[in-house]
């Protein structure tokens, strides 16, 4: 929502592109290799992943501008790694805000400073905050210089049907109505997906009783704060909102994102009123003690929920992102875990349409990414019932261990978000375990731990596909074009902090999860783990010595 006398994209610092429809109907074609639904983040990296592997896709969207509002504004170190896969990193790095920190108050005393892993051997920060429509608009900007990607904007699907061997959509823009077919469908339409809801598919899970407020205010630092690091905060049981709680997050532009907790018995409609907004705003302000002047630049509400599909796998469509799942914002693991979805699917189903994979690598995509929700859920739930309790026994729980916190350092954890981190993915079908004990390393399924070496990072040595880290020299040469041999120093800073020594390997994946490990290799078992991670049941990678 806009404030009064504001149309609905106008911004205080955005400018919404406006995308027109395809310029003539669409045809019935012959199938196309992939088609995303959704043009908003996932959906863009999901064609982007693609792209760089050389397929092409095409992507609908019934919008005619990228997504309006702040929205999921968090981005986690992991999806920085993914932004680089795909080519457009330095315009994230350029506009958003890194941050290490957050701080969290109760009735105004602080009671807890968390500080996220950070050091030289991190390539990017923890985290970053950036406005969605920066996300979508750096995104965009690559999808319309790919080639391979094609985007019909105003482009609604109403209907869907499979058979064994395609998926038919049924598409409506101002043209008219027609009938397109896909070999693939990635579902990336959000929360009310029309794919999910037409294959008469629904989100289980569960609904918390707490709605938070979303505002954006434009507002400069004040002079005495032009130094200070960004950070997240968090006010507990504030002056402003007696029993509730308020987060602040500072974005580019001189943005603030303020995310306060609807009163018990104040209804929606009085919540979201322009007069209630400022109100509360400048309740929140004055309990910071910050007295610069401000302006309104656009609110929302939502609910926390954790819901999620029991299988991201219907036949020939995946769903990614919010069709797939819905997870509350405490943790930042909204978008991040749907960017993560996007790049597990397109690497996958890439290497399965070059011809490089199997199909049974699709098999681990839904396995995958669904035990990533369900290790979400278990952190966001605990963050959402001490941000909103659900009943009178939670809050005072919850106020309890505040007011602890007050007089002992330690109980002032409990408020700790629990920030997102990427799911190690060990009972993966894709994966092959240890058969050895390791003193030291990435787990198996875990992402691959980054290195500052003399000449940029360990991560930056890893091919598009697979990647074999060999610590010492290498009697084994697999020939195959998806994976890039890389030796390593046996004695080096990257063997001790892998566990390894000379003769030892790691096997890591396009998207830097390892998929197998050896303290000593042999041929045999790494190409059988090969085969394992592509999703072949034979033995058709063959070596050369």
């Amino acid at each position: 929502m806009r404030p009064a006398g504001r149309a609905a994209t106008e911004s205080l610092y955005f400018h919404y592109p406006q995308f027109s429809a395809p310029a003539l109907p669409g045809e019935p074609t012959s199938p196309s290799p992939v088609v995303i639904v959704g043009a908003g983040p996932v959906g863009m990296t999901a064609a982007l992943t693609l792209a760089r592997w050389g397929v092409p896709c095409l992507l609908l969207d019934n919008k005619s501008t990228f997504n309006d509002g702040s929205r999921a504004i968090c981005l986690a170190r992991q999806s920085f790694h993914i932004f680089e896969s795909v080519g457009v990193v330095d315009a994230f790095l350029g506009k958003s805000l890194p941050y290490l920190s957050g701080r969290s108050f109760y009735r105004g005393q602080q009671i807890l400073q968390f500080f996220m892993p950070d050091g030289p051997d991190h390539k990017y920060r923890p985290m970053y905050n950036l406005q969605q429509q920066y996300t979508e608009a750096f995104l965009y900007q690559e999808v319309a210089r790919q080639p391979l990607i094609e985007v019909r904007w105003q482009s609604e699907v109403v209907d869907v049907q499979q058979d064994s061997s395609n998926v038919t959509l049924t598409v409506e823009d101002p043209q008219g109505t027609y009938t397109l077919q896909a070999s693939w469908v990635l579902a990336a339409d959000g929360a009310r997906s029309v794919v999910r809801s037409r294959r008469g598919l629904r989100l289980k899970g569960q609904n918390f009783e707490g709605r938070y407020i979303i505002a954006d205010i434009q507002m400069q630092r004040a002079p005495q704060c032009k130094h200070r690091a960004v950070e997240r905060l968090a006010l507990f049981d504030p002056n402003c909102r007696r029993g509730g709680t308020v987060l602040v997050h500072e974005q580019p532009d001189n943005i603030w994102r303020i995310d306060y907790q609807v009163s018990a018995g104040e209804s929606e409609e009085e919540a979201l009123q322009e007069g209630a907004i400022k109100h509360s705003i400048s309740g929140v302000l004055a309990d910071l003690g910050w007295t610069e002047p401000w302006e309104l630049e656009w609110w929302s509400i939502y609910s926390a929920n954790t819901l999620a599909l029991d299988d991201y796998r219907d036949g020939r469509i995946f769903y990614i992102g919010d069709s797939a799942h819905i997870v509350p914002i405490f943790g930042v693991r909204g978008l991040n875990n749907g960017l993560a979805d996007a790049q597990n699917i397109g690497w996958k189903l890439a290497m399965v349409l070059r011809g490089q994979a199997g199909p049974g690598l699709l098999d681990s995509y839904s396995p995958e990414r669904h035990g990533a929700t369900m290790d979400v859920f278990a952190n966001a739930s605990k963050s959402s019932r001490f941000m909103t309790p659900q009943s009178r026994g939670w809050s005072l729980m919850r106020d309890a261990a505040l007011s602890l916190a007050l007089r002992h350092p330690f109980a002032g954890e409990f408020a700790n978000p629990r920030n997102m981190t990427p799911y190690i993915y060990a009972d993966s079908p894709s994966v092959t375990p240890d058969t050895a004990v390791w003193s030291c390393g990435p787990a198996v399924g875990a992402v691959a731990q980054n290195l500052k070496l003399d000449t940029g990072f360990l991560s930056d040595q890893f091919g598009p596909g697979f990647t074999l880290l060999c610590f010492g020299a290498s009697s084994i040469t697999l020939g195959h074009p998806s994976v890039r041999e890389v030796t390593l120093d046996p004695e080096g800073q990257v063997a001790r902090a892998y566990g390894a020594q000379a003769g030892s390997a790691y096997l890591i994946r396009p998207d830097m999860h390892v998929a197998a490990r050896w303290h000593q290799m042999q041929a045999a078992e790494v190409l059988a783990a090969l085969n394992r991670a592509l999703g072949r049941r034979d033995s058709s990678i063959q070596s050369s010595h």
